[in-house]
């Protein structure tokens, strides 16, 4: 059985100890929970909790005039360790937080919590802060969504990126309309201002790869409807799943990429059809005018403001609010990696991450759900590959082959290891050492053309070879046959 191990860290300020605390600070504790997967599968967690009082530096820190300054504050002096956690116990009338907010997680790896009176409330209370910041059920299930049944999970849950080794980003400027328009979009200095931190942060995650691309004359496929009110045309919502497949054909094939593809298109509708504007389910319309689809990517529509005068000289110049746009899609892949606050409860207070794009917590988050995957990734395929092998008795499995399934076990077991000892940067590595292990034991050159070759094929190719050989034998045996049972018809002659 995996299990997860939180290092964890609880620091009181003074006048916020409880006074049911059961023995002096400082002292250690464990909490254990399990995360059922399926009849036959858990996932335990542990978090292994040391109490303490604040030191000098630290009350320095927290006498700071906003939480966002203490977190700044107090960041040197925790542990950057991937994974651990550090809690600031404050007083329940610290004014630190604002009214009605009783934790302010930073973009670390620090939360600020409201004592809350008594020892069984706090604890409640840092168990949510460790699930938002670590990992919940929920991600862990949404991991293992291949051995989860049907009906245990939720929709969502199945829609976030698969972990992968590396990730591929396409952004597409479309643009059906050139003889109107003539955009300009400065995608290099947007991709290395905006996207090139949030990558940089990724960079421990899987490894990212960065093209952009015009399309011309390239239309959604899906006709707006026009609205009167509103002098507009509008995309429904369930009309939207019928906008990729035709913008898709034009992108340019993903089958020959090792690694997911993520789109990204900026449409600028043509002056036929604009403004285009996008409704949610509600038949309102979304402020952002864009919408994602799960591990494929986003569309955003551009509009672009019409001329003052109906006579002005075609085509139109437009430049496009590149900050605008990048913030749109830095959302969208913050969802596709299933990265969202809709799941953290109304009394919690997120700072904002910034230019990086996501909080150390939030990596670390990605970290502990990718290093399940993995785990359980290997173990699938090895055991796939043992079953095809299982099935193929004359096989020759070579050396280097043998090793890499030997290398890959070793790997998976030093992930559990690490997870087991709290040390999530190792463990993650292990298990991506692990399935590159796995995958070159299973797409081995040796074993592919093996894999692949059932036994109809093997008489679909020896029956030619050894039928025109077979015939001829067979009729001569044949006619041995019969002149055997009639020489033991005919009597013997007596002289």
């Amino acid at each position: 059985q995996v299990q997860l191990v939180v290092p964890m860290a609880v620091v009181f300020v003074p006048g916020s100890v409880p006074g049911d605390l059961p023995r002096p600070l400082p002292f250690r504790d464990v909490h254990e929970m399990e995360i059922s997967v399926n009849l036959r599968a858990s996932v335990a967690s542990r978090y292994e909790v040391f109490y303490r009082s604040t030191t000098g530096q630290e009350e320095a820190a927290l006498a700071a005039a906003t939480a966002r300054e203490a977190d700044a504050a107090l960041h040197p002096l925790q542990d950057t360790t991937l994974g651990s956690l550090t809690m600031y116990v404050v007083p329940e009338t610290s004014s630190l937080l604002p009214q009605g907010i009783n934790v302010y997680v930073g973009k670390h790896r620090s939360a600020l919590v409201r004592a809350g009176g008594s020892l069984a409330a706090l604890q409640a209370r840092l168990r949510e802060v460790a699930q938002v910041m670590s990992f919940t059920a929920s991600s862990i299930a949404a991991a293992l969504s291949d051995r989860v049944p049907d009906g245990q999970l939720s929709p969502d849950a199945r829609r976030y990126l698969k972990s992968s080794l590396g990730y591929e980003i396409t952004f597409s400027l479309l643009n059906p309309d050139p003889k109107s328009h003539t955009v300009d979009w400065d995608i290099e200095g947007a991709v290395n201002r905006y996207v090139k931190p949030v990558l940089d942060k990724l960079s421990l995650v899987a490894n990212f790869s960065v093209d952009s691309q015009i399309l011309y004359y390239a239309v959604l496929g899906v006709t707006p409807r026009y609205d009167k009110e509103s002098s507009s045309f509008l995309l429904s919502a369930h009309s939207l799943p019928h906008v990729i497949n035709p913008v898709e054909a034009r992108l340019g094939s993903s089958a020959a990429s090792l690694y997911p593809v993520l789109n990204f298109l900026l449409y600028v509708p043509e002056r036929s059809h604009s403004p285009l504007y996008i409704q949610d389910k509600d038949g309102a319309p979304v402020s952002t005018n864009a919408f994602h689809s799960p591990r494929w990517g986003g569309i955003m529509v551009y509009n672009v403001e019409a001329p003052v005068s109906p006579q002005a000289s075609l085509p139109l110049h437009v430049d496009v609010d590149m900050a605008r746009v990048m913030g749109v899609f830095l959302a969208q892949l913050r969802l596709l990696f299933g990265l969202s606050w809709e799941e953290v409860p109304p009394e919690f207070l997120l700072e904002s991450p910034g230019n990086e794009g996501l909080a150390d917590w939030e990596l670390d988050h990605l970290l502990w759900a990718h290093t399940v995957e993995n785990i359980a990734t290997v173990s699938t395929t090895l055991t796939s590959l043992a079953q095809l092998l299982d099935k193929i008795g004359n096989i020759v499995i070579k050396d280097d082959v043998a090793s890499e399934v030997y290398r890959a076990v070793a790997s998976v077991q030093s992930a559990v290891t690490k997870l087991s000892l709290g040390h999530l940067h190792a463990a993650f590595r292990a298990s991506k050492e692990a399935v590159t292990s796995s995958e070159r034991a299973f797409f081995d050159p040796s074993l592919l053309h093996l894999l692949y070759f059932p036994d109809d094929q093997k008489f679909a190719i020896y029956i030619p070879l050894f039928l025109p050989m077979a015939v001829p034998i067979l009729l001569s045996l044949a006619k041995i046959v019969r002149e055997t049972r009639q020489h033991k018809k005919e009597p013997t002659k007596m002289d």
